[in-house]
């Protein structure tokens, strides 16, 4: 088994890394389109519009690919020689990991709020919310790549 892992590697690392971009992409641009959503009339065609981009970016991308990246880091993770667990930044990378997750379900939490009408929050929260992933990705990257500790 260990073979087996070890030889998947690249092709594993690869759908892990594009898993990750897809998911990164839906958390950088659904906050966005809460802003644009607060701007809509309720009920108006822009609202109803901004309602379906919402749920088909959540389902039919940041779902699946945020499941993706979990099964193929798993599966990292699980490769014999890749991670030096005495080693301190995959205990970072690994927090913010749960920390985009997070983030991802209160995104999520926020659309159906959208879909019921029921928001009440300013575009400025969902502005500032969408600088949250952008730092964990950084963290990320900087841990997984420069490994300081």
């Amino acid at each position: 088994m260990q073979d087996f892992m070890a030889d998947l590697y690249p092709w594993t690392k690869a759908l892990h890394i594009i898993a990750v971009m897809a998911w990164m992409a839906g958390l950088l641009y659904l906050p966005r389109l809460y802003v644009y959503h607060c701007d809509a009339v309720i009920g108006s065609t822009d609202s109803e519009r901004l309602k379906v981009m919402e749920r088909k970016l959540l389902r039919a991308i940041m779902n699946p690919s945020m499941i993706a990246a979990y099964v193929f880091g798993t599966c990292l993770l699980l490769t014999p020689g890749i991670v030096d667990w005495s080693a301190g930044w995959i205990y970072l990378k690994l927090a913010a990991v749960v920390g985009m997750t997070g983030f991802h379900h209160v995104f999520s939490t926020w659309r159906k709020q959208f879909a019921e009408d029921k928001s009440r929050k300013q575009p400025r929260t969902y502005r500032m919310m969408n600088e949250g992933p952008a730092v964990l990705m950084i963290l990320i990257v900087i841990m997984v790549v420069v490994r300081p500790f």
